[in-house]
């Protein structure tokens, strides 16, 4: 009964379930309740009230078409049950074109209450800029009995219909469940402080938590977590890499907080501040397989029941089984709990039954096996990774530190980093919960954003945001004399839709220009222009986090394990080296210190790992990361007869396959936030592929399928025509003759 943060805080202080809560500063939370909610479709019930004529325009969104290889498309069910259409217009320059029909209005705004609607999202063409006719509908619904009232041009008040609706209706649809966890919390708190980690990195009071700003309320602790830690190593370039049993997040940092302004969760947008998080479903429960040609792994993932094979549970095959195969995790320092009474060692018996039934299938030995599955599951990791920095402009080889947290991490931290090229690995002693590290240490923050309309002065503007920033902090009772602001311009090439966040000041095109230069290789002759104008106001609150103590007295050493000597990580003091291969244990986590690294403890307990020819320092050279041939090629041979390795190794091709596909995926990536024609930035109507030197398909992007249908015989036309191709060669064809499609273009 209750919620279990405070059985959990009752438990911490010993206090019976009825006694009241005494002693306690302040209580910061991180939840899922909003996320869970929008995943299995849980919110409040919801009407939508959408000037007339508009009202399936949600439903329709953009003509983006993720999903095109699919035979039987299945859109995602809109959150709200119900479409108000709002006899009412404005026009874009402000002309009242049709004059609100209030009578009308409440007349159906009292039908969708009594049918059983709680929320209200209201939302009106230009109503982010015009706010007369929304603000009065606020009114009307509130007057209708409506609980929840979330209006367009007070939730998210930027320029397009689509995305602003979206999230408007995703706020109606979750801040009821969200107003009932946090009263059931408030309830059992009293008067304890309750602080709530919202999506963008920043806390906020119970009271101004929202839907739209908590879906990622708790990965976004493991990022302020990763910069406090980081910081207090010395350390401001970090790249996030959080694995755990389902996924993988992978974020930036070098700094500041890099955030998004527009992401999807759960087939649904939201235009909302929030730190840019990757997730891919690469964890340690991700199923490993054999599909008769190439080895895979995820994005199914086995779950916490059944769980992996060594769950004895009848599990399948996973990471984790991998792992434990090859000694990387022993049985001997796990607790038991599992089998099907919740009392058994991991069975590694069942992970060999497994391996040697894949074995039989695929003709390779089962060592080879598991090693081939991880070496695919770090392509897929170091994949997200590049998404998030190297497509982004930021080189990962070059001073950057893998900050590696979340229960699996420490297992691949290592292969990850070779893979990109990375000479450094922080585990930091808490890596295991540094979610909710962050959360102890993160500030109260406030951010106020605005579409610049054409003319308008940028300097007033920003004035106008700091004061509503300003304002909002001291409702929470933050005292305004130690804040912090931040303002940042979301500046782009005129015509084009794609913003860079560049800090505001004087020279906005030099520092768009730097930007677009290191993520795009080029800059244009065009006008900018400013999207976006965006303010936030920091209240420091000094926050805890949870101290560490580093012992000093003498290692302990666990035993001799098949993955290298294992080590107590709780009795290893500041200043001791150890060369791979080592295992690591603590309670949280264990780290695998591969063969040819280095772990040396730092004077805060963080194990930094780096390759044995490299020092501990971040000014040293680059190091090239291992190519993919030798990632596959890791660990014993493939199979029994050398002879056997070649093009045909289902390991090698499933990296190669990655390698080229996520190749491909960047090209569109590049080509889409560029672009000028609505065709491509918004319908995405074009297609990236990489071929051999003959013409021939290597892979393939999810693109357009009838340009990749005609695309080889104009790789080949142009191959034909053009003799040698070199490097900046640019070539255009149309000719329907030889595959072109796009006669207009």
């Amino acid at each position: 009964p209750g919620d279990a943060a405070v059985r959990g805080i009752r438990a911490l202080l010993g206090l019976a379930d009825d006694a009241p809560l005494s002693g306690i500063a302040g209580v910061r939370i991180g939840t899922t309740v909003a996320t869970n909610a929008l995943l299995e479709r849980r919110g409040g019930r919801t009407c939508l009230a959408v000037t007339q004529g508009f009202e399936d325009a949600l439903r329709i969104g953009y003509q983006a078409r993720p999903r095109l290889f699919d035979l039987d498309i299945r859109l995602p069910e809109p959150l709200y049950e119900r479409v108000i259409g709002i006899d009412e217009r404005v026009g874009a320059d402000g002309t009242v074109v049709r004059p609100l029909d209030e009578a009308r209005a409440a007349a159906d705004f009292a039908a969708a209450r009594a049918a059983g609607c709680e929320g209200v999202a209201i939302v009106l063409m230009h109503g982010w800029r015009f706010t007369a006719h929304e603000a009065r509908l606020g009114e009307l619904a509130r007057a209708a009995g409506f609980d929840q009232v979330s209006v367009s041009h007070e939730v998210a008040p930027l320029i397009k219909l689509i995305g602003r609706g979206d999230t408007t209706v995703v706020d109606a649809y979750l801040s009821p469940v969200l107003r009932r966890y946090v009263q059931g919390v408030t309830a059992e708190l009293g008067d304890v402080p309750l602080l709530f980690m919202q999506s963008n990195g920043g806390l906020t009071s119970a009271a101004s938590f929202r839907g739209k700003d908590a879906v990622l309320s708790g990965p976004a602790g493991g990022i302020v977590g990763m910069a406090r830690t980081g910081a207090a190593a010395g350390l401001d370039r970090l790249i996030g890499f959080d694995m755990g049993g389902t996924s993988t997040d992978v974020s930036h940092f070098a700094g500041t907080f890099e955030r998004t302004d527009e992401t999807i969760v759960a087939g649904v947008r939201l235009r909302a501040p929030m730190l840019a998080i990757n997730t891919v479903a690469a964890g340690g429960g991700s199923i490993c397989r054999f599909d008769g040609e190439r080895l895979r792994v995820g994005p199914e993932s086995a779950g916490a029941v059944p769980g992996p094979a060594a769950y004895g549970r009848g599990g399948p095959l996973t990471v984790t089984d991998c792992n434990v195969l090859l000694g990387r995790l022993d049985p001997a320092y796990f607790p038991a709990l599992f089998g099907a009474d919740g009392r058994q060692p991991l069975d590694v018996a069942a992970v060999r039954v497994r391996f040697d039934a894949l074995s039989t299938d695929t003709g390779l030995m089962p060592v080879a096996l598991a090693e081939g599955f991880l070496a695919i599951a770090v392509e897929h990791m170091a994949r997200a990774i590049r998404q998030i920095s190297v497509a982004k402009g930021h080189d990962v080889s070059d001073g950057y530190v893998l900050a590696c947290f979340g229960g699996a991490g420490g297992q691949h931290a290592c292969r990850v980093a070779a893979a990109l090229g990375m000479a450094r690995v922080m585990v930091h002693p808490l890596a295991g919960v540094l979610s909710a590290y962050g959360i102890g240490a993160a500030d109260v923050r406030t951010v106020a954003r605005a579409s610049v309309v054409a003319g308008e002065e940028l300097a007033a503007l920003v004035a106008r945001l700091e004061a509503r920033a300003r304002s909002d902090l001291a409702a929470q009772g933050v005292a305004l004399a130690g804040v912090a602001i931040e303002a940042r311009a979301g500046v782009r090439y005129a015509g084009t839709d794609t913003a860079l966040d560049v800090e505001f000041g004087d020279d906005l095109r030099a520092a768009f220009e730097t930007q677009h230069r290191a993520r795009f290789g080029f800059v244009a002759d065009g006008d900018i222009e400013v999207a976006t104008l965006t303010v936030e106001a920091i209240g420091t609150t000094h926050g805890q986090s949870a101290a560490v103590v580093v012992p000093t007295g003498p290692p302990l050493r666990l035993g001799e394990g098949a993955a290298g000597p294992v080590w107590d990580r709780a009795m290893l003091p500041a200043g001791w080296r150890a060369d791979g291969p080592a295992v690591i244990v603590d309670a949280s986590g264990t780290t695998v210190v591969e063969t040819g690294w280095r772990l040396e403890v730092d004077d805060l307990g963080n194990l930094m790992l780096s390759p044995e020819d490299r020092a501990l320092t971040s000014s040293s050279p680059r190091r090239r990361g291992p190519t993919v041939t030798e990632t596959a090629t890791l660990g014993p041979r493939l199979r029994e007869d050398d002879g056997e390795k070649g093009g045909g190794d289902p390991v090698r091709l499933e990296l190669f396959a990655n390698r080229f596909m996520g190749i491909a995926e960047e090209m569109g990536l590049a080509l889409q936030t560029t672009a000028y024609s609505v065709n491509i930035k918004e319908r995405l109507d074009f297609s990236c592929a990489l071929f051999d030197a003959a013409g021939q398909l290597i892979a393939n992007a999810p693109h357009m399928p009838v340009h990749l249908g005609s695309m080889g015989d104009s790789i080949r036309a142009v191959i034909a025509g053009a003799g040698i191709l070199h490097r900046g060669d640019v070539w255009m064809l149309n000719a329907p003759f030889n595959g072109g499609t796009h006669l207009p273009d």
